[in-house]
């Protein structure tokens, strides 16, 4: 897996990340990993200490810009984003990078598919999800089935071909929506999200399911 990166944002995950990165190698998963930490996360920066990753001090801010900038700095022919939180399971990434390389553009992770599923979902978030992914499929006719879920691999040239540029995590959103302008080739691939290790979830579920809602209408309304 040396053509393929994790693009991992880290905000204040100094408790998790050496979990995950862990998990990481003991699976024997031979990638690189660009990990993304806000200069002022001088915890999650020390926990990195000694590690494989290469650490990108954001220049900006949010969850989309964290990506934005991960993506941009990645060189291998694939990429993947990955949390940092416990919640993605690594053991899908080798057959994800089969799926990438059976001309697949992007391949999008579900929890909505079986066998996949969610330990971190509230009702709040699946009906939220629900909409939003049926909005999508409306507007944009999407053939993914999560589309707020980052837990997403693609072709680095394609991610970078997006010219995405949202900040926040209406980040989310952007990426389907703008690989269907492209005319992407997208795979809809059932994956288990995981409780996250410790903490609390970065999301506000109103505030960002607000700005999400109006990122998908300026979307459909302007379509760039």
């Amino acid at each position: 897996m040396e053509n393929l990166t994790l693009v991992i944002p880290a905000k204040f995950e100094a408790t998790t990340l050496p979990i995950v990165l862990k998990e990481i190698k003991d699976l024997n998963l031979n990638c690189k990993k660009i990990v993304v930490v806000p200069k002022y996360d001088q915890e999650t920066q020390k926990a990195l200490e000694g590690t494989d990753c290469e650490v990108l001090i954001q220049k900006g801010e949010g969850f989309g810009n964290a990506l934005i900038e991960g993506l941009n700095h990645s060189s291998t022919e694939y990429s993947c984003i990955f949390n940092a939180d416990g919640s993605f399971d690594p053991k899908y990434l080798n057959e994800m990078l089969g799926k990438n390389k059976d001309n697949y553009e992007f391949v999008f992770s579900t929890r909505y598919k079986k066998p996949g599923g969610s330990d971190d979902d509230t009702i709040l978030t699946f009906f939220g999800n629900y909409f939003f992914t049926l909005l999508c499929k409306i507007l944009f006719r999407l053939s993914i089935s999560d589309v707020l879920y980052t837990y997403v691999m693609g072709k680095t040239n394609a991610f970078k071909d997006l010219v995405l540029s949202h900040s926040d995590f209406s980040f989310c959103v952007e990426l389907p929506i703008k690989a269907k302008f492209k005319s992407f080739r997208v795979f809809d691939f059932p994956s288990y999200e995981r409780p996250r290790i410790s903490g609390k979830k970065k999301v506000n579920e109103f505030k960002d399911g607000f700005l999400i809602l109006i990122s998908i209408l300026k979307l459909f309304i302007f379509k760039k």
